[in-house]
């Protein structure tokens, strides 16, 4: 099973490599199977509400949204759902998605940024100072 899952996910990092190289084919193709699986769903949940009783009341709009957004939160799906861009960026640069990385390389990632906007205040400081100079100079 293990070797199963596996071959699975290198299948999908190979179309997520390829597919991120052609954003527009990218967002039909998901865009097309999201709206079918949706419809899937749709259709399962009006099966249960035709039969009546308590699959009634759990599939009526306000409980199946509730409850819907409810999954959504614990599972983290909601929130990636508003940053999917990242799976585009990653395929692009051979990245592992945020998700598969591991906590000590999300750290060493959030250091480098952070180095990084360090020497940017320093250089931001810096051109201040020049500017400064320049218009003493120039006085």
């Amino acid at each position: 099973m293990r070797s199963f899952i596996n071959f699975l996910d290198k299948v999908e990092d190979g179309a997520r490599e390829s597919l991120s190289r052609m954003p527009i084919v990218y967002g039909i193709i998901g865009g097309t199977a999201i709206v079918l699986f949706w419809r899937g769903v749709w259709h399962l949940a009006d099966m249960f509400e035709l039969s009546g009783g308590i699959w009634a009341t759990i599939f009526s709009a306000p409980v199946s949204t509730v409850l819907s957004a409810i999954v959504l939160l614990f599972t983290g799906l909601f929130v990636s759902y508003f940053i999917g861009d990242r799976i585009i960026l990653s395929g692009l640069t051979h990245e592992k998605k945020l998700e598969e990385k591991t906590e000590s390389e999300v750290r060493a990632e959030g250091a480098l940024l952070l180095d990084m906007y360090k020497k940017l205040e320093h250089i931001e400081r810096e051109v201040a100072h020049l500017k400064e100079n320049t218009q003493t100079l120039k006085k």
